[in-house]
């Protein structure tokens, strides 16, 4: 950080100084030769402890970085389906901006598109028949917006140990989307990471997996029926 930086600065000139007054006493008064020795010695241990510097926090700035939103890089897009460990669906965005996860695999409301706001793993979340952006209101329940660029419709994407996928608000710290077993929104202010209304897994649409895509048709030859002379 800039204030230690300043910190150790000003530390440094301070011994150097010492140091060199040490030098000056040294010439004028040959008597005190080995007692500056001695000091100088010291000087220079000490200019040494302070000027080594500490490996630089990584995490720290990772996290920094994180908290601050884009406006400048072009935005990574994915389309996926967010499969509900707890109601057994994927979540959907209605045309009545309800938010639900009853969706089937393929569904038309449970299509999403996801795109990223920071550097790291901040993502917005908008169903792509409906257009509406999936967000959190004060009271910890999850509304469809046509704008998304507040905090609220912004999530933190968690990998947990179990390879499922918590997403945190970016607005209100601490609350997760969550779903019941009847694939209702539930109250963020009760959730935690480590529950399983708050786990999901992404998954592509039906029909989008490479297994089901066909890379090239295979046309029938046809075979001409005229004869030659």
């Amino acid at each position: 950080c800039s204030n230690c930086f300043l910190f150790f600065s000003l530390r440094l000139l301070q011994f150097t100084a010492l140091c060199f007054y040490a030098q000056v006493v040294k010439q004028k008064n040959p008597a005190t030769l080995k007692s500056n020795f001695i000091f100088r010695d010291v000087c220079f241990s000490i200019v040494r402890q302070n000027t080594v510097q500490s490996p630089p926090n990584f995490k720290h700035h990772v996290t920094e970085q994180s908290r601050l939103s884009d406006r400048t890089s072009r935005r990574l897009t994915r389309t996926y389906q967010l499969y509900s460990r707890t109601s057994g669906k994927h979540v959907q965005v209605l045309a009545n901006k309800r938010v639900n996860a009853n969706g089937d695999d393929g569904a038309v409301h449970a299509k999403l598109e996801v795109e990223t706001d920071s550097f790291g793993s901040r993502v917005r979340i908008k169903g792509v028949k409906t257009g509406y952006y999936i967000c959190m209101n004060k009271r910890g329940k999850l509304i469809g917006k046509r704008k998304g660029r507040g905090k609220d419709c912004i999530f933190t994407e968690i990998v947990l140990e179990n390879n499922y996928t918590a997403l945190q608000n970016a607005k209100y710290g601490g609350w997760y989307m969550a779903f019941t077993r009847k694939g209702r929104p539930r109250k963020a202010s009760k959730t935690k990471q480590h529950q399983r209304e708050a786990h999901f897994m992404k998954r592509l649409p039906r029909g989008h997996l490479l297994s089901e895509r066909r890379p090239f048709d295979v046309l029938p030859l046809r075979v001409p029926t005229e004869t030659w002379a």
